[in-house]
């Protein structure tokens, strides 16, 4: 691709170009795109070639394969195993590395500006930092073996459990809030039960220090993380005692999916655009709107491209990306009908597939 189909020096291909690959499928031949390029990379180029609806892309040096639906036809990976291999290697040596997954696009080691600023003239994005781990671990405090942690005793469950630990960090919160508009949320919420007891934990806190005489801010909000298919259901209740929610989509397609996003054999389900996902993200956005309360999402997908007339669509009230995401995705929302976007999302509800989901979002931005 660089070099050849794209300039990658004025970040451009020729009208020409085109014309010539259009006609070439429309005599029956297959026109597919080959890059070392992962696919986070492929969502800077212009609007041209994303728009383009190649018979088959290869990226990642060969190592990922999708068809023209992005659907998998091939993945290899890399082993978790020869990738701790690689990261103590660079880590013991000072090397910078970077990694990609189907997900995001990431240095492994602390980077220089020298190593951005070479990488962002190329792509039009960089990697950012992001440590290879199979799971968020904390290095002060050793949790007891589960079989599955993903679903044992982590975030407020945790803090549920040791309640000491859970209000120090309140109280620190609080006390930040003297300085700043403040908002809380409380992550991997399952029941409007522990969102309650949390929440209480969190007003015991606060008049603990009202009556040390601590200065607080005014209008702290109290959110939930909506991250378990579970609370995403009962958000029509839950928005009753939660200021606003955030959707973590990371781990909601996970949970919904059963699919362990660590796990490359069956990362192929990783689907933000699967028609379950945008269900159970309309069920939260309209669960809390009923109640008068705002939604934003966290996670990968807030900043993709194609998830974005979608989610404007189905009402999502804030948007939370990385800062190389924030310039495209604000052109492309500035550039989109609400109103049509509605309709959009409704018809997106009603798909089978993720693929099908796709080939309605891109037949509705080529117009």
């Amino acid at each position: 691709m660089d070099g050849t189909l794209y300039n990658n020096k004025f970040h451009e291909v020729s009208k020409k170009t085109f014309e010539m690959l259009n006609e070439l499928q429309s005599q029956g031949h297959f026109v597919a795109l080959s890059t070392s390029r992962c696919q986070t990379e492929l969502k800077n180029l212009p609007s041209c070639m994303r728009n383009f609806q190649f018979d088959c892309m290869i990226s990642d040096g060969g190592a990922l394969i999708l068809d023209r639906h992005k659907e998998v036809l091939e993945m290899n990976c890399i082993s978790k195993a020869t990738m701790k291999t690689i990261d103590s290697f660079c880590k013991e040596h000072g090397l910078v590395y970077r990694y990609s997954t189907r997900n995001g696009n990431y240095f492994g080691t602390p980077y220089s500006k020298y190593a951005h600023d070479i990488y962002f003239h190329l792509y039009l994005n960089s990697p950012i930092f992001k440590p290879y781990e199979n799971d968020k671990k904390l290095n002060y405090y050793s949790f007891p073996e589960e079989m599955n942690p993903f679903l044992g005793v982590r975030a407020v469950r945790f803090c549920l459990k040791r309640k000491d630990i859970f209000k120090t960090q309140l109280r620190a919160l609080i006390r930040a809030s003297a300085y700043g508009h403040l908002c809380i949320m409380f992550p991997m919420i399952a029941t409007v039960a522990e969102f309650k007891e949390a929440k209480a934990c969190y007003e015991e806190a606060k008049a603990e220090l009202v009556s040390e005489g601590v200065k607080i801010g005014e209008n702290i909000e109290v959110g939930c993380m909506i991250e378990i298919p579970a609370a995403a259901v009962l958000a029509d209740q839950l928005s009753k005692y939660a200021d606003f929610f955030s959707i973590g989509t990371n781990d909601l397609i996970q949970y919904s999916m059963a699919a362990d996003r660590m796990s490359e054999p069956v990362s192929y389900l990783y689907q933000p655009l699967n028609p379950s996902i945008l269900r159970l993200v309309k069920m939260t956005i309209d669960g809390a709107h009923k109640n008068g309360k705002w939604v934003g999402m966290c996670g990968e997908m807030a900043g993709d491209a194609m998830a974005a007339p979608l989610l404007l669509g189905l009402g999502l009230d804030e948007f939370s990306m990385s800062a190389t995401s924030i310039l495209r995705a604000r052109k492309i929302i500035n550039g989109l009908s609400y109103e049509e976007m509605k309709e959009l999302s409704a018809k997106a509800v009603e798909c089978e597939t993720e693929a099908q989901v796709s080939e309605l979002v891109k037949n509705a931005l080529a117009k």
